[in-house]
């Protein structure tokens, strides 16, 4: 295919600076958050390198994630398949907090009371994949979300499962490019930073 796909993660916030898992809680952009999302938007017409507009553009309905796409000059539908993982009673803790009471934990080793379960984030995944794949033939596809969830979707894309996601980095407002080669899902670019171009 010569699309491809454009993951956009929501720039900094006050909870992803300090570490905290932010799901539901709606947290707005740091100043150096608005400035990375405007950054980003240039990287990623440079990644894209054309003046037509994607086929599809979806955000996740929360609001660090609407104003960044807006912020990168993209207009963007919502959608709450692309909400970040749903932390449950884990919503605003760090992970030393988390590992107080549960050693060792980790969002992708361990269940999330009260939160979503590796099955459902992997059902939300795919339900994205299918949406992206429909748009793919007529243009790239840029989806603006989260960390934890946009690495479930790169994992998603190349087959694997949602606790293989721990093996890609997403800083905020970085971007990772997803494609194929000769039909073989693969990652063109992994996390580039709003400051590389």
């Amino acid at each position: 295919m010569s699309a491809h796909v454009y993951l956009l993660r929501h720039g900094q916030t006050t909870w992803s600076e300090s570490g905290r898992h932010t799901g539901r809680t709606d947290v707005p952009l740091t100043d150096t958050g608005v400035q990375q999302a405007r950054r980003a938007g240039a990287v990623l017409a440079r990644l894209r390198g054309t003046d037509l507009p994607p086929a599809l553009v979806l955000s996740s309905p929360r609001e660090r994630a609407r104003r960044t796409a807006e912020l990168a000059g993209l207009a963007a539908d919502h959608t709450e398949d692309l909400a970040e993982w749903d932390y449950g009673a884990y919503e605003g803790l760090t992970t030393p907090q988390i590992r107080e009471s549960t050693k060792d934990w980790t969002v992708w080793d361990h269940p999330v009371p009260e939160g979503e379960t590796h099955e459902r984030i992997h059902e939300r995944a795919q339900r994205v994949l299918a949406a992206v794949r429909t748009a793919l033939p007529a243009g790239d596809v840029v989806l603006v979300g989260h960390g934890h969830f946009s690495r479930v979707l790169i994992a998603a894309w190349l087959g694997l499962p949602p606790r293989d996601g721990v093996h890609f980095g997403l800083d905020p407002a970085g971007i990772t490019v997803l494609g194929d080669e000769r039909g073989d899902p693969q990652v063109h670019r992994s996390n580039v930073p709003a400051w590389e171009f």
